[in-house]
């Protein structure tokens, strides 16, 4: 209102109509004060309209993840994430998370970041293959698949692919190390054989030539009996017939296998623990698992050390311990060591005369018999193998003495 009357006090001041001169001041003063009125209610009504106006501008448009994508996404088991023109994740599912690909709300990997930009900026979907590394656990291998999710934003879908890649990995060597493992023995002999043929009037010669290939023909033959065990344990049939083996006797067979590479090697193994011992399952397969434990163990010791086998049990386990002073396994390969041609170090494996099969088939047969094994480990000072198979109660005289317990029930 003071404006108004401002405006009517100028308006006044500065002009009077010609026909209304010779007016009374009463009626000229009511005309004034109606001009004013009519000019303060014209500012008012402008203030208000440009108000209005700027409160009507549509607000900056937010991409929105539509309902049905969302809904994709919380079932999704890949690795899912959306992301915005800002390069904000706007939605991820939980496989993404728990594979740290997010972060708050940002992508951890620079190479999917900038993978996203590419794709935003062409709209060509892209796709090709990552290596995530991660502090203090191991790098994944993944594949990303990055594809524009209408106008502003973009999808990733991640695929972890790092088990994948470990087996091919496995395969690989495997196949490598048959070949090798097979082709060193059976070249071996036939260069032996050549020998021989060409001392054959030096009987001294041939007589040493015939024993070298000997040693290589068993050589091969171990290998051979190896990965035929292996390949049928890794069936993982069930036991047919199980059946009560003392430990005792096995461990003696395994420290009889052992004792010329021992002796050589002036390597001592001594036997301790709990006699008289029984576990319940195949005599054949236990035996070859603890006689591989007590080979490995002979392998990689020193010479002048000891390798201590021993045994324990409670109610419902036997436990078999092979110690060795070898060179132990490094803490990141001990995950490795039961694979199959798996060497802690593959520069002492034509020294040592191992396979890498003896800890795979001991894994086996662990399994196959419901038990487990286990190894502890220090660089430089040797490891500890434990294998746990489930213990055999043999009848004793209390159960001999009641009628209703059955055999059947004391082999159980």
């Amino acid at each position: 209102m003071n404006v108004g009357c401002t405006l009517a006090a100028e308006a006044n001041d500065a002009w009077t109509p010609p026909y209304h001169r010779g007016v009374d001041p009463t009626t000229q003063a009511f005309l004034a004060a109606v001009l004013g009125a009519v000019v303060a209610g014209g500012a008012v009504l402008a203030w208000h309209i440009s108000d209005r106006q700027q409160s009507a501008r549509p607000p900056v448009e937010v991409p929105v993840v539509p309902p049905e994508v969302a809904t994709v996404l919380s079932v999704l088991r890949s690795s899912a994430v959306i992301v915005d023109e800002t390069d904000t994740v706007v939605k991820a599912s939980a496989p993404a998370y728990a594979l740290g690909l997010v972060r708050g709300h940002q992508l951890v990997s620079e190479e999917l970041d900038r993978l996203v930009r590419d794709v935003r900026r062409d709209g060509q979907i892209r796709e090709t293959e990552l290596v995530m590394e991660r502090p203090a656990a191991p790098a994944r291998h993944v594949t990303a698949r990055v594809a524009p999710l209408g106008s502003h934003l973009v999808l990733a879908l991640v695929e972890d692919r790092t088990r994948e890649r470990r087996v091919e990995a496995v395969r690989r060597d495997f196949v490598a190390n048959v070949s090798h493992e097979l082709k060193t023995p059976v070249g071996a002999i036939r260069l032996l054989a050549e020998a021989v043929s060409d001392a054959s009037d030096d009987p001294e010669a041939v007589t040493r030539f015939a024993g070298r290939m000997l040693t290589e023909s068993d050589r091969l033959t171990h290998l051979v009996q190896q990965i035929i065990e292996l390949s049928r344990l890794q069936a993982d049939d069930p036991l047919d017939t199980p059946a009560a083996v003392r430990i005792d006797d096995v461990i003696a067979v395994a420290v009889d296998t052992s004792a010329i590479d021992a002796d050589a090697r002036r390597i001592e193994i001594v036997t301790g623990g709990t006699p008289g011992l029984e576990v319940l399952g195949n005599e054949e397969q236990v035996t070859a698992a603890v006689a591989n434990l007590v080979a490995n163990a002979v392998s990689y010791s020193a010479p002048d050390s000891t390798v201590l086998v021993t045994t324990k049990a409670d109610q419902a386990s036997v436990e078999i311990s092979v110690v060795d002073q070898g060179i132990g396994i490094p803490p990141d390969e001990i995950d490795r060591i039961f694979e199959r041609f798996y060497r802690v170090d593959p520069a002492r494996h034509r020294s040592t005369g191992g396979t890498g099969l003896g800890l795979s088939i001991v894994k086996h047969v662990a399994a196959t018999h419901g038990g487990d094994v286990t190894v502890w480990s220090v660089e430089g000072q040797g490891s500890t193998f434990t294998l746990t198979l489930p213990r055999h109660l043999p009848r004793t005289a209390a159960s001999l003495d009641d009628p209703e317990t059955s055999e059947e029930e004391v082999l159980t």
